[in-house]
């Protein structure tokens, strides 16, 4: 996850790798990513040709390395991005990385991506519901039971919003090619 979040920061234009860093801890308001897990992933990319890094001047003299992404490396990107399997739908975090992307991915694989996670969180919905009626839940336990289920109700509910969008715009997309100027 870690690794498409900084190639799809990179989306945006060349960024030095503290700025990349920092932009990637803004984006998921979480601790900063460690240099330990950035630089790493960085010269990785490098090495498979999907990040260009170039050497520049920095504001005090110093240099500093600057990371772009290639035209490979947006493939690359947008290849992973449209893969949604099993575990990225149980994920938060990969498919709201993912939803945030949707204007680089095509109408198949956002359709894909958003009946993937509805079906997992219709799935935990129904564990939910016979957790709360065997075990006959009360007091705090219900309470944590109920507010998951009211999330669950919230992102299915945004989840048909996502749908309507893209059936939306495939619709526009189809009068269009029916009626050309």
């Amino acid at each position: 996850m870690n690794d498409l979040l900084l190639l799809a920061n990179l989306l945006g234009g060349p960024l030095h790798g503290y700025a990349l860093k920092k932009q990637a801890t803004l984006i998921t308001g979480s601790a900063d990513m460690h240099n330990n897990l950035v630089y790493p992933l960085l010269r990785r990319f490098v090495a498979r040709g999907w990040v260009r890094r170039k050497s520049e001047a920095g504001e005090r003299g110093q240099r500093r390395l600057v990371y772009s992404l290639t035209p490979e490396g947006k493939t690359e990107l947008l290849r992973r991005l449209s893969e949604f399997g099993e575990a990225d739908a149980y994920s938060s975090e990969a498919f709201q990385l993912r939803v945030g992307l949707f204007r680089f991915l095509n109408r198949e694989a956002r359709a894909l991506i958003l009946e993937q996670r509805r079906n997992y969180l219709e799935l935990r919905d129904q564990k939910l519901a016979v957790l709360q009626e065997q075990f006959q839940l009360t007091g705090y336990s219900s309470e944590v039971v109920k507010f998951l289920r009211t999330q669950i109700d919230a992102e299915l509910s945004w989840v048909r919003r996502l749908n309507s969008r893209i059936e939306a715009a495939g619709d526009r997309k189809s009068k269009q090619a029916r009626n050309p100027r």
